[in-house]
């Protein structure tokens, strides 16, 4: 099957891996699309992206799954029973997992109609900044409020008809308890696609000029942002247009040539300031990203 790269929220059911176990049909389920999948001990997924927001609740079992997009680095998380996802996804993606408990794996999607959600952004934030608003991509993380909402979602797909006044109550309440926890206030309204709000990425990017000298350490950046490490690394990147370990080698590099112009500090102090524990190994970056070693920077006028 050939995998387009965005889709509707619809469209998006017939994309994933595993034995569906019960779906939204008919009218009553105009303002929620919800899905009950099954995956197999293994396998690989390939997702488009859509315009709504996904929430992911795992129901059962177990899984190891690695996350890449194209030509990007692959990040890996353990998924549980009670776990959930909130994605605003901004391109498609790629996955596999494996199973790690002898329980099935199963979980639920469910898909917000954009029309409710703006009007849950209106409520909370009100009209003037419900525009500026968006949801953020959170990983791996527990709410009992939302757990208990999609358990009464999961009883109404498997009924033989669901309640129209039921499942647009729910509907409304799982839009409003989400933007009321995971939605922020941006500055500006963003390109289409995904980003970090302002606010985060800046308190991100200021953290890093601090502590560039400090080993690389993507945990601790996708933790200070909320964010598992698959979606800060997507975000962060989609923000910046480098990735969190460039944007980091490049505030190093930034450091050294003031150093090397402004100082007389030998190679090896300088690379021992800037955070390389190596002179060799400095230089070697040095060179790739000016084109030059540290000794012709300092002296070529």
């Amino acid at each position: 099957m050939t995998i387009p790269d965005t889709t509707s929220a619809e469209g998006l059911k017939r994309y994933q891996r595993g034995t569906c176990l019960a779906t939204s049909r008919g009218q009553a389920w105009r303002d929620l699309q919800a899905s009950i999948y099954a995956l197999p001990p293994s396998g690989v997924a390939h997702i488009p992206a859509v315009s709504e927001p996904v929430l992911v609740w795992t129901t059962s079992g177990e899984v190891e799954i690695e996350e890449w997009e194209d030509a990007g680095p692959h990040f890996k998380s353990v998924i549980r029973k009670g776990v959930f996802f909130l994605t605003s996804t901004s391109g498609p993606y790629h996955c596999q997992w494996r199973q790690l408990s002898s329980e099935r794996f199963e979980y639920m999607m469910a898909l917000v109609a954009l029309p409710l959600l703006q009007r849950a952004m209106e409520e909370v934030f009100g009209v003037a900044y419900a525009p500026r608003a968006r949801l953020r991509d959170v990983s791996g993380f527990t709410d009992a409020t939302l757990n208990a909402l999609m358990e009464q979602v999961r009883r109404e797909l498997h009924k033989p008809k669901a309640s129209s006044l039921i499942v647009q109550g729910l509907a409304q309440v799982i839009a409003v308890h989400c933007v009321q926890n995971y939605a922020d206030v941006i500055d500006t309204v963003p390109p289409r696609g995904a980003s970090l709000p302002g606010y985060k990425l800046r308190q991100i990017t200021d953290w890093m000029t601090e502590h560039y000298a400090e080993d690389f350490n993507l945990d601790q950046l996708a933790s200070r942002a909320g964010l598992s490490k698959f979606h800060f690394h997507r975000l962060f990147s989609h923000a910046l247009g480098v990735s969190p370990s460039a944007y980091h080698t490049n505030l190093r590099l930034d450091a050294a040539r003031t150093l090397l112009r402004e100082t007389k500090r030998s190679i090896t102090d300088v690379a021992l300031s800037v955070g390389y524990s190596s002179s060799s190994y400095f230089a070697q970056v040095f060179r790739k990203e000016t084109g030059m070693s540290p000794r012709d920077y300092r002296h070529n006028p």
